[in-house]
């Protein structure tokens, strides 16, 4: 997939009435926010793709992208340990990256490179670069000052990713923004085929969650203590899954990736091929 779909597609899938960002340099009124504005480069491959790098107070940046007009922000990789030219997007593979930075994958991130002092900036995705013209400052100066900002437009983060033993899948993936993190969704289903669930209730405490369907027959229970498992309720009984010790509610799922926190990209990628694209540009490995 070239870069200029890349752009396209992302722009598409945010189309959502989303609320604006404030600019980061705010109305300009302090010397604080005149700096961060003339510190920003903007980069372009002059066909109305650009790229925003601005530099943070940890020596890292803040991204963001778009048309010219109107740009949407970049989250930045969780893990601090991580280069600050790095994004994550899963949609695109670079199979020359680094499998285990310090146990993390960095295969499914891009890259923005930006060379201020020699004037130069490079876009990765996948395996793919591609080189970009950084704005003379002034020119870089109107446009941001004209521009609308927008927060990212992905929707959903991967939770837990899990597998029984006879190779069905269970994703739990919620909320990407801080506000829709308790908005829950169970995917089931074989490898590259797994069908979003009907949820009713979520409940959550010190042992773990219990995710339950819209039938109330099965529940995923991710517990901080146990091995976690499916448990299928059938006129008032517990039945075990297929593969369950018979003496045990339920079928132990293997992990497929890490289960606490957020599961790797490489893990949920190959589980669930059909995940949605705009959903899956939210996956933080």
């Amino acid at each position: 997939m070239s870069l200029a779909r890349f752009f396209v597609l992302t722009v598409v899938l945010s189309s959502g009435g989303a609320l604006a960002l404030e600019p980061p340099w705010g109305d300009e009124k302090t010397l604080r926010q005149r700096m961060r504005l003339e510190s920003t480069s903007v980069c372009t491959d002059g066909q109305e793709h650009y790229a925003v790098v601005m530099p943070t107070d940890d020596g890292k940046f803040q991204f963001f992208y778009g048309d010219g007009r109107r740009f949407f922000e970049i989250p930045r990789p969780a893990d601090v340990r991580l280069p600050g030219y790095l994004f994550f997007e899963p949609r695109f593979v670079d199979t020359n990256a680094n499998d285990n930075y310090y146990g993390r994958d960095l295969r499914p991130y891009g890259a923005i490179r930006l060379n201020a002092e020699a004037k130069t900036c490079t876009v990765r995705c996948g395996n793919r670069d591609t080189p970009f013209t950084v704005l003379e400052p002034a020119k870089a100066r109107e446009l941001l000052r004209q521009a609308t900002y927008e927060p990212s437009p992905r929707k959903y983060a991967p939770y837990a990713l899990l597998r029984d033993p006879r190779g069905t899948y269970y994703l739990v993936d919620r909320g990407f923004h801080p506000s829709e993190q308790k908005a829950f969704r169970v995917f089931i289903g074989p490898r590259g085929n797994l069908k979003q669930q009907e949820m009713v209730n979520v409940i959550s405490d010190s042992k773990g969650e219990i995710f339950s369907t819209k039938k109330g027959e099965l529940q995923l229970l991710l517990d901080r203590e146990q091995p976690s498992m499916w448990i299928v309720k059938k006129k008032n009984k517990t039945e075990a899954p297929p593969g369950a010790h018979p003496r045990e509610p339920g079928a132990h799922l293997q992990r497929a990736g890490r289960v606490r926190g957020r599961p790797s990209g490489n893990a949920v990628r190959r589980a669930v091929s059909t995940y949605p694209a705009h959903s899956t540009s939210k996956m933080t490995a």
